[in-house]
């Protein structure tokens, strides 16, 4: 895969691209349910939303903290961090990709897909 690094002159970077490396990232780390969701077809907000599910406060640890190593190295940079894997989730604010990792019972409560069914799911892996 062709490297997602942001451009020397603008800092811009392939939405897409980096969206896709996070979802691969969230497999690595065995997260369930992963789904990619292009939100840009229905909102400002960003163009994506990588949702996935951890089954424990440390996997949901382990799931942020590896998309937060992956995405760095790119030199891609965190703007925003929210929640804690204790509370059972976690929300990476990438600008145009924003990753929410939630334990099962925070998932099923806060209920992304269907809040957003008007968007587009690119990629869904159970």
């Amino acid at each position: 895969m062709q490297s997602p690094s942001p451009t020397a002159q603008t800092g811009e970077y392939d939405a897409q691209a980096i969206a896709r490396e996070i979802v691969d990232v969230c497999v690595d780390r065995k997260a369930l349910d992963v789904t990619l969701i292009e939100i840009g077809r229905v909102t400002t907000l960003a163009e994506y939303f990588v949702i996935c599910t951890g089954t424990s406060d440390r996997q949901i640890g382990a799931i942020a903290r590896a998309v937060r190593d992956a995405m760095k190295e790119q030199g891609i940079r965190l703007l925003a961090e929210e929640g804690l894997p204790q509370d059972g989730w976690v929300l990476l604010d990438y600008g145009q990709v924003i990753v929410h990792v939630f334990s099962p019972e925070q998932r099923a409560y806060y209920d992304l897909e269907r809040r957003w069914h008007e968007a587009p799911t690119l990629l869904r892996i159970q």
